[in-house]
């Protein structure tokens, strides 16, 4: 007879609940109650009496999952939650932390530093060391210091082959003596100080592998190397560890999460327990048949295949767009049927592999008057190199922009203080003037040759500005603001970049929408900024990347962009692992859908303010074409018909502009067009003599044939 707590379970859930006290690997495939399992094991350890609530210590990613976590165990039995150790890894380690300060060398009263006070320290780090911080970026250092961290590196256990790390270890060196004298630690110090206490500590060691006799693990699969070495010390020799992650969700790589350490903990702990979860509660049998069929693709797989009870269900609608912007628009015109058939919105997902394929949607629900909200991220133009950007281009439209001035004065850094700047706005203060006026009149002390170097720069953007076509505008201004190669020099700016390729096509877009005017195009991105943004409770779409979404589900969902080089990434490419990486992405992502999928495609999109042309992603060609319904014309296996896929060009120009013609543009001088795309109103490419290669909007370019 089966236990009360695993009467509800099925066969495979109850037996993974009810495993005797050794190690154990749970596969739980997407959707198959594995939070039920884990909850349910410990409520089953504590009310068999196999465990006290002291004796038992379980790890989650994230405070909700903890918190859930609690609510569930103490609605199963009653229970002082305050006597269970369950949290994240960082929260465990705090909580360790506080208990043994003195020997873990701490102070009692030790603050704990979030990412911005730690890249604040940094800065003064490099301040005071006097070190070139264009050389040596903060948020580089910052990388380093994390990344030497989670693996378990001191700045003495760093090696260093040259000036520049070496440089980079000094620096690590001061952070850790600063942190020390401050008496503060950082996120990835709170793992990296309670790992060097259990190890170094033989007597609290022992203690803790006695007092926790079990140890769950969530989400095993995201766990890093030093994550991983704190449980193994943990379990030491007799404890069971219970370890619940799907290797085939496994996407978090960029963070650190090696998925291998599911593969090490079989070898290293000898598992004699696997039990595989393999019953979806989510997705009907379509869904779950291309989830399958997709991720059987990666080798090195633990292995297992999503089944469900529920139905077949509808196929997986495909539709394939001539532009991005016809993508966008059939995506909202799906969702607002189903809205007037009876569906939730916030029960609808537009799911996309990069935020700055967000912008185009914005835009088509904006312009439908459709509410939405940006899950887990910013909405396109509140985004924060956006904003930037924005504020450059107002003070190009009007320097007395107080607000735009005060927002990039020392964006990029350029050796402008907050005294300086209070000083430029008591001067502004007592004339009556703008912050330009008085910035422009003279500013006093150390900071006064920066703050001219910052007026020169926005004078000569004022100046190039004449007659220039709005996306080129947009592209000088990124270039002499010192935006792109900010973000260019940040190991982390890619995203930030194709943002900023994203306004650029915005620019385009703008006026062959409407007219070549900064003011206009201003108010428009001002507009679409502060209007449609969803209330806490208000019905609304949502849009987030498909890494955001791992976790959540919905009725349906709209998955864009399956073309090569965007879904799989381009960065991927040449990287076997990082290809299974994302085809790891698109198994979550397809999972996220309960009843219907929709998959969104684009023969052409705009990228940095010219339009590329795309074949479909790898990922379409191994779902199986049954599997599929084709909403507006045939599917080619092999990629897109057509001149644009076979000759990778667009059709012929009715511009009369042609390849090889010299030209002159009032600007960049004279040229030869090398390259074109588009009709009468397309792009062509120009290797201008003095400003290299360009691509200009033929329509605006004023361009004269020599």
């Amino acid at each position: 007879m089966s236990h009360p707590l695993t009467a509800k379970l099925n066969p495979e859930q109850a037996a993974a609940v009810e495993l005797p006290p050794e190690h154990a690997l749970i596969l739980a495939g997407a959707g198959s109650g594995k939070t039920s399992v884990l909850t349910t094991r410990i409520a089953w350890l504590l009310s068999t009496g196999q465990c006290s609530p002291a004796g038992l210590l379980s790890v989650t990613f994230t405070n909700k999952a903890a918190k859930e976590m609690l609510l569930r165990i103490t609605s199963m039995m009653p229970l002082n939650p305050r006597g269970l150790w369950i949290g994240t890894f960082h929260g465990l380690c705090n909580r360790m932390l506080r208990l043994h300060w003195r020997d873990a060398g701490l102070p009692e009263t030790f603050a704990i530093l979030d990412s911005a006070e730690q890249l604040s320290l940094i800065k003064r780090i490099l301040k005071a060391l006097n070190i070139d911080d264009e050389k040596y970026p903060a948020k580089v250092v910052q990388q380093y210091i994390n990344g030497h961290k989670e693996n378990g590196r001191r700045a003495s256990d760093v090696d260093a082959w040259d000036d520049y790390s070496r440089m980079l270890r000094l620096i690590y060196e001061e952070y850790e003596k600063q942190c020390q004298r401050e008496g503060v630690a950082d996120f990835s110090e709170l793992l990296l100080r309670c790992y060097e206490l259990l190890s170094k500590n033989e007597s609290l060691r022992t203690h803790y592998q006695s007092r926790f006799r079990h140890i769950l693990v969530d989400e095993f699969q995201d766990t890093n190397k030093l994550q991983y070495a704190w449980l193994k010390l943990l379990a030491g020799q007799h404890n069971a560890l219970f370890a619940v992650g799907d290797d085939d969700q496994s996407i978090y790589a960029f963070r650190g999460a090696n998925v291998g350490n599911m593969h090490d903990f079989q070898s290293d702990f000898s598992v004699k327990h696997v039990i595989r979860l393999e019953q979806n509660y989510r997705s009907q049998g379509n869904i779950l048949d291309a989830a399958n069929a997709v991720i059987s693709h990666n080798k090195n797989r633990l292995g297992k295949e999503l089944w469900t009870s529920e139905p077949a269900g509808e196929p997986i609608r495909v539709f394939e767009a001539a532009t991005d912007f016809e993508e966008a628009a059939f995506i909202v015109e799906e969702a607002q049927t189903l809205m007037r058939e009876g569906a939730a919105a916030r029960d609808i997902a537009i799911l996309y592999r990069a935020n700055a394929q967000s912008r185009v949607i914005e835009h088509a629900l904006f312009t439908a008057g459709v509410p939405y909200r940006v899950y887990g991220g910013l909405r396109f133009f509140e985004r924060q190199e956006i904003k930037h950007a924005l504020a450059y281009l107002r003070l190009i439209a009007n320097p007395g922009d107080d607000n735009a001035l005060l927002r990039v004065i020392n964006f990029p850094t350029r050796g402008i203080g907050a005294r300086t700047i209070e000083s430029i706005q008591e001067t502004a203060q007592h004339a009556g003037t703008t912050l330009w006026q008085a910035a422009c009149s003279g500013a006093a002390g150390r900071g006064a040759a920066a703050v001219r170097k910052f007026a020169e720069i926005i004078e000569s953007m004022r100046s190039q500005a004449t007659g220039l076509a709005m996306p080129e505008l947009v592209d000088m201004m990124l270039d002499l603001s010192g935006l792109r190669a900010h973000y260019q020099a940040d190991k982390e700016g890619e995203e930030r970049l194709a943002n900023l390729g994203e306004l650029i096509n915005a620019a385009t877009s703008f006026v062959q929408e409407d007219e070549n005017n900064l003011i206009a195009f201003l108010s428009h991105a001002s507009l679409e900024a502060g209007d449609h943004q969803a209330g806490a409770h208000e019905e609304a779409l949502q849009l987030m990347t498909v890494h955001a979404s791992k976790g959540l589900e919905f009725h349906a969902v709209f998955l864009c962009g399956l073309e090569e080089g965007l879904f799989p990434h381009d960065n991927s490419m040449n990287d076997a692992s990082a290809v299974e990486e994302e085809r790891r992405l698109m198994y979550v992502a397809i999972t996220r859908a309960r009843r219907r999928l929709y998959i969104t495609l684009a023969q052409s999109r705009m990228l940095h303010g010219q339009t590329r042309y795309a074949v479909a992603s790898r990922f379409m060609q191994e779902i199986p074409q049954q599997l599929l319904k084709f909403l507006n014309r045939g599917y080619a296996p092999q990629g897109y018909s057509g001149p644009a896929a076979v000759a990778g060009k667009a059709p012929t120009p009715e511009h009369g502009l042609a390849i090889g013609m010299n030209v002159e543009h009032p600007k960049f001088g004279k040229g030869v067009i090398t390259d074109h795309e588009g009709g009468a109103s397309g792009n062509v490419q120009v290797n201008f003599a003095t400003a290299g290669s360009k691509w200009l909007a033929v329509a605006y370019a004023k361009l004269k044939v020599l």
